[in-house]
């Protein structure tokens, strides 16, 4: 099954190769319309037929609700009735002001999971340019779900241009990201507050980016980095925060990084720490297995390829601290 619902995008074809391409400068009602966004999540009582009681014996569960589509009714979730709802005209609503007066463009939008999950990413317009024309520039995403799996998240991210690989501004002092929690009401100016429309946080990753630019990396070290970013949990009865080294992981990542990469050869990313986390980068938004390309896009972005990321980010980062 497919996960991506509907999309829209502008500028290239995105690295996952799906969406309906439009023409800059689109209103926020054209993106709410093509890709997929302009319906509304809906909230009804929960009710069942007690087993063996009168056939119009329905019954309501009152401590929930179920949520579901206004256009197709499809169910999306059953939640606690505290939950709060974000509409995906929210998340869209969210750049208006962005970009009208913000320099932001949008440049990707959809649906996941038959709407259970959506989101927005609009280019900042904050870029850098490292050794050899390695350029990587500045997004700010803005997804929820309603299925439990994420909390609204507006995220600072980068592209590096030349291979389409994403990565979160991920910093040590949690800049760049705020949650909210879906037993809280979502205020779209009170994150942009907190966010402070981060230049901060982009100046800060822009200088640890320079620094794992200029840290080389030999063997032993790569291999130690490798060992410690690629590696799944085998819990057992004894150590639940035991793991393994995915070997198979390991293999294609070092091929990345020997030159099979897009960019390898850039002299920001030849033999450097910054080139050993764009070959897991690469290995999660490319390579890495999964049932199709929707199902790679949820994971780098919100799942387990994203925390992969964060992980090489953060042993990289060790690297120069």
């Amino acid at each position: 099954m497919h996960l991506v619902q509907t999309m829209a995008y502008v500028n290239e074809v995105p690295w996952h190769g799906l969406g309906q391409q439009l023409a800059h400068d689109q209103p926020l009602e054209v993106w709410a319309e093509q890709a997929g966004m302009n319906w509304r999540i809906e909230a009804a009582d929960v009710r069942f037929a007690a087993r063996g009681a009168d056939v119009d014996a329905i019954r309501t569960f009152p401590e929930q609700k179920v949520l579901y589509r206004s256009d197709t009714k499809v169910p999306l979730a059953i939640v606690s009735t505290r939950y709060q709802v974000v509409q995906p005209a929210e998340i869209l609503e969210f750049y208006r002001d962005l970009t009208d007066i913000g320099g932001f463009e949008l440049e990707t939008a959809g649906v996941l999971k038959e709407g259970r999950k959506f989101w927005a990413l609009a280019r900042t317009g904050q870029t850098v340019s490292l050794k050899g024309r390695d350029q990587v520039n500045g997004y700010l995403l803005l997804a929820t779900a309603c299925d439990g799996t994420l909390a609204t998240t507006a995220q600072f991210t980068s592209v590096r241009v030349v291979c389409n690989n994403t990565l979160a501004i991920a910093l040590a002092n949690g800049a760049g990201t705020v949650k909210v929690p879906h037993r809280s009401q979502f205020d779209a100016q009170a994150v942009k507050r907190q966010l402070g429309i981060a230049i901060a946080s982009w100046d800060d990753f822009m200088m640890q980016m320079k620094a794992l630019s200029e840290r080389r990396v030999n063997a032993r070290t790569t291999e130690a980095f490798l060992q410690r970013v690629l590696t799944y949990p085998a819990a057992t009865h004894t150590d639940r925060s035991a793991t393994v080294v995915n070997d198979r992981a390991v293999r294609s990542v070092q091929a990345l990084f020997a030159g099979r990469g897009k960019g390898s050869a850039l002299r920001s990313a030849q033999g450097t720490a910054w080139g050993l986390v764009n070959s897991v980068t690469e290995f999660v938004d490319h390579h890495r297995r999964a049932r199709s390309d929707d199902h790679r896009l949820d994971a780098a972005w919100f799942g387990q390829g994203a925390a992969l990321k964060q992980r090489a980010w953060a042993e990289a980062v060790r690297l120069v601290a």
